[in-house]
């Protein structure tokens, strides 16, 4: 529910990439006679079943798969653990690349696969590992056999990590008045055009596609800051990939707020989306 109502939240299509997306589903074909205009972003949730060569793409005659439908908007692969691991692990190159490359006899395609992933699983085959509520029965073993399917390399690609946690009844019950998706997509709204507007002069438009180089201009750490994200680089065993990524997730957050530094409480937040690194994942790949 929370992944497809995602997409509500994400900034407005440029026209740019509308074109992009529309001459996409065109190649594929799925282009709509009645209303060829594409505004909205797309999202797309293959089932587990799916082929590797209809996610990434491929035929006698290459056409964009999944990941390229997906492009400007989000791809949704829910049970993650029930997806073939072989087929889940040709989205390292897209995630990290944003295209993908096929290659046949007639030649080599590039699709674009500018997208958004999320994914979801349970976190054992009972689904009950640290809850609150109920005892987990699966095994140490279990465990490591059920998620072996997403490797270090795969999860390490991921930016955030969510555990999503039971609800107590008084919380489904609350009618505390929340933000409306349209706030949201207000605050994205804005905090996409202080990017714009601070990479004007770079080749970039957004933070994540900050370099390395870039993030030491335009993401300075104070002290404080710098000593949290060191205790818990070492701590957490974390690569230079996902110290990147914490660096620009708390960008983006300080972005959120309005705010023009990123200070240590923005670290922080950045720092707890990376739960599973030592949660789930302590096994040696």
């Amino acid at each position: 529910m929370l992944a497809k109502r995602f997409v509500t939240i994400l900034p407005d299509m440029t026209f740019e990439e509308s074109m992009e997306t529309m001459k996409i589903h065109s190649i594929a074909g799925i282009l709509s006679n009645e209303n060829p205009i594409i505004i909205n972003r797309p999202f797309r949730a293959p089932h587990h079943t799916i082929s590797k060569s209809a996610l990434i793409g491929g035929g006698k005659i290459p056409k964009p798969g999944e990941i390229s439908l997906a492009h400007n908007g989000v791809l949704f692969l829910d049970e993650l653990t029930e997806f073939d691991k072989a087929t889940i692990e040709v989205l390292r190159e897209p995630l990290e690349e944003n295209t993908i490359n096929i290659n046949r006899i007639s030649g080599n395609y590039k699709f674009p696969s500018n997208f958004i992933f999320i994914a979801s699983t349970n976190p054992c085959p009972c689904g009950y590992f640290g809850s609150n509520k109920r005892k987990c029965k699966c095994t140490k073993n279990a465990l490591n056999r059920y998620l072996s399917k997403i490797s270090g390399p795969l999860l390490d690609r991921i930016d955030l990590h969510i555990e999503v946690n039971e609800l107590d009844y008084e919380k489904i019950e609350d009618n505390n008045i929340m933000e409306t998706s349209q706030q949201l997509k207000n605050r994205v709204n804005s905090a996409r055009n202080i990017q714009r507007i601070r990479y004007q002069n770079e080749t970039i438009s957004s933070n994540s596609e900050l370099t390395p180089k870039l993030i030491l201009k335009y993401c300075k750490l104070n002290l404080e800051s710098k000593k949290m994200i060191k205790n818990s680089f070492e701590k957490l065993n974390l690569s230079a990939r996902a110290y990147y990524k914490i660096i620009k997730i708390a960008r983006t957050i300080a972005d959120l707020e309005g705010k023009e530094n990123i200070n240590k409480f923005h670290i922080a937040e950045a720092i707890q989306y990376r739960s599973l690194d030592k949660k789930y994942w302590e096994r040696e790949e």
